[in-house]
């Protein structure tokens, strides 16, 4: 009796019992809600009533309890008609019921309503694909620059520089070896630049050894002793290598500009179906007031306002941890892809 009382108060899933024809035979206030028929109205009826002309032509409805009889369950998603013809997004599960002999009686079904949650994940699938095309196009950009600046921009200065260096000694001239010199110095702040559109260690398939590179390539040479701690065996999508990659660049910057730290702890770790990375340093650390703060988007924190838009566009969070004298600890974390992925 409890029982009964509690079946036909569930409100959020529908419960129904089919006899062994597929029949309807039961029907809770739950399944008045999801599917639109009153109790009177659908009693007697085949249950196929709720499946697409498709899949009744398929043969799905017959073939579900048949499967359900042989296997003792069947489980399915897909798409259910409401009374009227609309149509929901449907997790049902059908069990077979047989008496004490074994001798099959009738059906259970349950069927959930995930029409709501289906749209959100297709809302979430949308926007990450849009996040994909919106890295790549930015890298593609970027490349493009850095390419431009390497191949014209350098390419000419330094002709200017030998040119310049020629004429400087032949005629002597201390004002031509100082304008060679001052082009030079442009020379490399270009290269610069061109490095940090496109890093050479960039490389979109391997997000471990792109990090790997970048620090023993780069950091170590601004006078840091990098440590890399990795327990990461996934294979991110490419915006994802990239997106990881250029928060990970930008908080090794930061250490750089702002830290006054000699040693800087790198860390790529699987969490919770996602990519977390930790950046510490042992510098100066941050004052209080600021501390993680995501007002403070001017002046050297600016930078952090990037990082943490990055990761937020990605779906992800970022976090800072800092105290005076204790250093700075960045932390993000990228979910590796839709955890979900919908069906037609």
């Amino acid at each position: 009796m409890l029982f009964e009382l509690f079946v036909h108060s569930v409100v959020d899933y529908a419960i129904y019992m089919l006899d062994v024809d597929g029949r309807v035979i039961s029907w809770n206030t739950g399944a008045e809600r999801i599917k639109g028929y009153s109790e009177a109205e659908i009693l007697g009826r085949h249950f196929s009533v709720f499946y697409t002309e498709r899949d009744i032509a398929d043969g799905k409805p017959a073939e579900e309890l048949l499967i359900a009889a042989e296997m003792g369950s069947h489980e399915d998603e897909g798409w259910r008609l409401r009374r009227g013809g609309e149509k929901f997004w449907a997790n049902t599960v059908i069990t077979a019921l047989r008496d004490r002999e074994g001798a099959l009686v009738g059906f259970g079904e349950v069927t959930r309503d995930l029409t709501e949650h289906r749209k959100s994940q297709e809302e979430t699938t949308g926007r990450r694909r849009a996040f994909a095309h919106f890295v790549r196009a930015q890298e593609t950009e970027r490349r493009r620059i850095a390419w431009d600046v390497h191949d014209d921009s350098i390419q000419s200065m330094i002709a200017v520089s030998m040119r310049l260096q020629m004429l400087a000694a032949q005629r002597r001239d201390s004002a031509l070896a100082q304008l060679d010199e001052a082009i030079q110095g442009a020379i490399r702040r270009l290269r610069i630049l061109v490095a940090q559109l496109r890093p050479p260690a960039l490389n979109d398939d391997d997000l471990v050894a792109s990090v790997r590179e970048y620090l023993d390539d780069v950091v170590t040479g601004w006078g840091l002793e990098c440590t890399l701690r990795n327990d990461f065996t996934a294979k991110p999508p490419p915006d994802i290598v990239v997106t990881a990659f250029r928060i990970l660049q930008e908080a090794l910057v930061n250490v750089r500009k702002h830290a006054n730290a000699t040693a800087v702890e790198v860390s790529l770790t699987g969490q919770d179906g996602g990519l977390l990375v930790k950046v510490a340093d042992n510098g100066e650390g941050m004052k209080a007031d600021v501390e993680g703060s995501r007002e403070v988007v001017s002046g050297e924190h600016i930078g952090m306002a990037s990082m943490r838009e990055r990761a937020e566009a990605a779906q992800g969070w970022f976090r800072i941890s800092s105290g005076p004298g204790e250093g700075t600890s960045v932390a993000f974390w990228i979910p590796l892809g839709p955890p979900w992925s919908a069906r037609n």
